[in-house]
């Protein structure tokens, strides 16, 4: 018995004296405690072998340009997400998934023209969102209302083209202005007149406009379509009510003649 207390005794002094391997960690990288620092290491795309119990992932200043489904291996407890000054364009609408206990994400200083609401669908623990400083001309309000615990968000220094497009997103702004940070600097820069015009300033007479013209182009191509349909149908319709008139027509000239013909009387 004391024999294989002595053994229990030596196998915990090795434990002790050898601990486990740390998790993995990406050749280009520094971790430290769940923090993975991956900055300006002219990455391409995300590290795969990142550690389970990553909590923050830093990948700015690197050249990843798409972010492809499955980008992110199983990371249960990563709050939080650094992709800024890459030069990032498109991202998966099954890139994040996975992500559900994210709470920041920084994808500020980069190339993104279209975001969908099927891209964040999965972050619905997300807390702040940087998006400044891309391409965004027009942004749907549906990428927005799909992270339900949203409470700032970063939109300055992006190429808004304030026509009666940005209506909806102006309107989710105007309703959410408690989330917005940096208002000063959400700007237009198209049309020419309202270039430099802060997008916040508007107001709903400044789409009252839009209100009275509101078709739209596909609107336009319909009418311009069923048109001449309608004006060929019409004409076929004639052309076949004509027929059917001179057929009928000429088929009760026909029995008008055969009950007036002389009847042959035999005596």
């Amino acid at each position: 018995m004391g024999s294989w207390r002595g053994l229990g005794t030596l196998i915990t002094c090795l434990f002790l004296l050898h601990p486990l391997p740390s998790p993995a960690c990406p050749a280009a990288c520094h971790c430290s405690l769940g923090d993975v620092d991956c900055t300006e290491h002219d990455l391409h795309e995300v590290p795969h072998n990142l550690s389970a119990n990553t909590s923050t992932l830093w990948l700015g200043y690197n050249f990843i340009t798409v972010l492809r489904p499955g980008s992110f291996p199983f990371l249960p407890v990563l709050l939080r997400l650094s992709l800024p000054h890459n030069h990032l364009g498109t991202i998966h609408s099954q890139a994040l998934v996975g992500l559900g206990e994210l709470q920041e994400l920084d994808l500020s200083n980069n190339y993104l023209t279209v975001l969908t609401s099927e891209t964040f669908l999965p972050l619905i623990s997300l807390v702040t969102l940087n998006l400044g400083s891309n391409r965004l001309g027009e942004l749907e309000p549906r990428v927005l209302y799909a992270l339900p615990q949203l409470q700032a968000l970063f939109l300055h220094s992006n190429p808004w083209v304030c026509t009666c497009s940005i209506q909806p997103l102006w309107y989710w702004l105007s309703h959410n202005k408690e989330k917005i940070k940096e208002k000063s600097l959400l700007l237009c820069t198209s049309p020419e007149q309202l270039i430099n015009y802060p997008v916040m300033a508007f107001t709903n007479e400044s789409f009252r406009q839009c209100q009275e013209n509101s078709l739209r182009a596909q609107d336009y191509a319909f009418f311009l379509l069923i048109g001449p349909f309608c004006f060929l149908a019409s004409i076929f319709l004639c052309i076949f009510m004509g027929s059917i008139t001179v057929v009928c027509h000429n088929l009760h000239k026909q029995s008008h003649s055969w009950k007036r013909s002389p009847v042959c009387r035999w005596h």
